[in-house]
């Protein structure tokens, strides 16, 4: 299990979206993907979670989250070859690790933490939580949003990963992300 956790060697620049749920990180890996015509990694988590709240369990539990980071880090390594230039990715292994020790009071299963920190992406977009609240069955901590956002943030400033806080409306964070991106290439 623990070599699916590894990224496999890549060209291609990877540029990540990252922070609390509902701050519109999907909507500009699509945006993203769309304007450069790149490929882009979906949020696994997502999908693994909605399969098991479909089938009538409510809640993730502590025995997901390596299979979540699996299937997260599959799909990057199968985008990145389809690629020499860059790669947008809906949330990373240090992502699923935030969220893993938020709703696991502190738990992390150590793959995940070496591979979270191991695996090298170009830019972090941070996504601000200055868009509206869209609820939906997955997401489910309205009230704590200010809290990831800093969690999110200290992550990334303790592993001194290059990071840029992206905010305003969809937009505007279009705009922005794409001044950003275009300096990398």
């Amino acid at each position: 299990m623990e070599k699916d956790l590894q990224q496999e060697p890549s060209t291609c620049l990877k540029v990540v979206l990252f922070g609390p749920e509902s701050t519109g990180k999907t909507t500009l890996a699509k945006a993203l993907a769309a304007h450069y015509e790149v490929p882009w990694v979906p949020e696994f988590m997502r999908q693994y979670a909605q399969k098991k709240f479909d089938s009538t369990q409510n809640s993730l539990e502590r025995e997901d989250v390596l299979p979540i980071a699996k299937g997260q880090m599959t799909a990057e390594n199968e985008a990145a070859k389809r690629t020499d230039s860059f790669l947008i990715c809906d949330t990373n292994l240090l992502e699923i690790k935030v969220y893993s020790e938020y709703y696991f009071d502190g738990f992390c299963p150590p793959s995940l933490a070496k591979y979270a920190e191991a695996n090298q992406y170009t830019l972090y977009l941070l996504a601000s939580i200055d868009v509206p609240w869209e609820q939906d069955d997955l997401r489910d901590r309205p009230q704590d949003r200010l809290a990831l956002f800093h969690t999110f943030e200290q992550e990334l400033i303790a592993q001194k990963l290059p990071y840029e806080v992206i905010s305003g409306a969809h937009d505007v964070r279009l705009k922005k992300a794409c001044e950003i991106l275009d300096k990398l290439l």
